[in-house]
C-alpha cells in the first residue's frame, strides 16, 4: 500500500521532525510512505473574507497539482467524520481490498482547505472539532495510521 501525506507549510520544530521520522521508520514495514509539502501563503492578521478565499485557493491549487486521478483522497476537516482507531484501520484495510491502495491524506494550512480540494476528497476525516497546528496534526495522523496497520495485522498496540 502507498500512503502519501500532502501538507501545507514546512515543519519548523525539531521535536515534530523527530516524531515524524520515528513514525516513518515504524510505518516502513507496512506501507510505502511519501511526504509532499506545498508552500503556504503568507496571511496577515486582519484578512478580509475575499483575501482568505484567495489564499485558500492558491494553497488548494498547489495541493491539487500533486494528486493523481487514481488516488483515493482523505482530507482532514473539522466537519469530517470522526472514527475510532479501529474504524480507521477498517477503512484503510477495506480501501486496499477494494483496489484503492494509493491513499492520499491532506492536511490544510492555517485557514483550512479550499472548496476545490474538498470537492476532490473521497472521504472527509475529523480528529476533533478543535483546531490543531498542522505540524502536530501530521504527527497525530502518522501515529493513527501506524496504529491502524498494527490493528489490521493483529499486532499488539496499547489502547
Amino acid at each position: 500500500m502507498k500512503i502519501t501525506l500532502i501538507t501545507v507549510g514546512k515543519i519548523k520544530e525539531r521535536f515534530f521532525e523527530d516524531a515524524i521520522k520515528e513514525y516513518s521508520k515504524r510505518l516502513s514495514k507496512y506501507c510505502q510512505l511519501n511526504f509532499i509539502e506545498v508552500p503556504d501563503e503568507k496571511a496577515p492578521e486582519n484578512l478580509s473574507d475575499k483575501e482568505m478565499l484567495q489564499i485558500m485557493s492558491k494553497e488548494g491549487d498547489r495541493i491539487l497539482s500533486k494528486i493523481k486521478d487514481s488516488q483515493y483522497v482523505i482530507t482532514l476537516e473539522i466537519l469530517g467524520k470522526q472514527l475510532t482507531s479501529e474504524n480507521l484501520a477498517e477503512k484503510i484495510e477495506s480501501l486496499g481490498l477494494e483496489g484503492n491502495s494509493d491513499i492520499v491524506f491532506i492536511i490544510g494550512g492555517s485557514l483550512g482547505l479550499s472548496c476545490n480540494v474538498i470537492k476532490r476528497s473521497n472521504f472527509a476525516l475529523s480528529f476533533s472539532k478543535m483546531t490543531f497546528p498542522h505540524q502536530l496534526m501530521k504527527v497525530v495522523l502518522l501515529e493513527q495510521i501506524y496504529r491502524g496497520f498494527r490493528i489490521i495485522k493483529g499486532e499488539p498496540y496499547h489502547k
